[in-house]
């Protein structure tokens, strides 16, 4: 079913989530179930963390879900080392998308090419591998000009994807937040959404404010609540 102007069919919606479980709980029948849902649904990933990447990676052998994980998540206080070694670890796991925490001290403390190097140690151990990189700048702790500034952190690290949140801050994904982001990058990169999206309404006013991922633990739900004959505006 094709989608037409704003709307999104079921295809097209399923194909910007990253179904996520970052729980600090979560068991491998958890993961399993994961796995099985966004091969169901066709999610665009499924985004564990790296304990589970390996297994992940087993269940979803030969589907079109990618293994995403995070890296130096949730406080992005890490040394830039560590980040490598978890970035080469998960790659070597069988991840193909990292999603990670930037230092949000060095950013709040002005020092753009340390938040730089920092990144770009991932970046640098997910290009050979062709992995994505997606860094997420904690938007509730920033005010707007240090989002702009994260933005261009990250693109000058060699990331391809600018994330709002963790989901584990004192705040999730915001529209204006979404529109800043995408304002900032244009068209030269992606924007991904994370943190609270828990109904179709809040899926689609993210996609419509500019993002084209959207990290949710209701990837499930969000599908089901569209319509499978036509399509629903954003």
């Amino acid at each position: 079913m094709e989608a037409s102007g704003n709307g999104w069919t079921r295809e097209t919606l399923a194909g910007t989530i990253d179904s996520t479980l970052l729980h600090p709980g979560a068991m491998p029948e958890d993961i399993r179930r994961l796995c099985e849902e966004a091969m169901e649904y066709h999610f665009a990933s499924v985004c564990v963390n790296p304990c589970y990447v390996a297994f992940a990676a087993e269940h979803l052998s030969g589907s079109d879900v990618a293994v995403c994980t995070v890296v130096g998540f949730p406080l992005g206080a890490n040394l830039s080392d560590v980040k490598a070694q978890e970035a080469l670890f998960a790659l070597r796991d069988g991840a193909r998308e990292l999603d990670m925490v930037l230092n949000v001290g060095l950013l709040k403390a002005g020092d753009l090419s340390g938040v730089e190097e920092d990144i770009r140690a991932v970046t640098e151990c997910a290009r050979g591998e062709g992995a994505l990189v997606k860094v997420i700048i904690e938007a509730c702790l920033l005010d707007d000009g240090e989002k702009v500034a994260a933005c261009g952190a990250v693109e000058r690290a060699g990331a391809l994807f600018v994330k709002t949140s963790t989901g584990f801050g004192k705040g999730g994904a915001t529209v204006e937040d979404v529109r800043l982001l995408r304002r900032t990058v244009g068209n030269r990169m992606g924007v991904k959404a994370s943190g609270g999206i828990r109904i179709l309404e809040d899926a689609l006013r993210m996609l419509d404010a500019g993002a084209s991922r959207l990290g949710t633990s209701s990837g499930a739900a969000i599908i089901e609540a569209l319509p499978r004959r036509g399509h629903l505006s954003a």
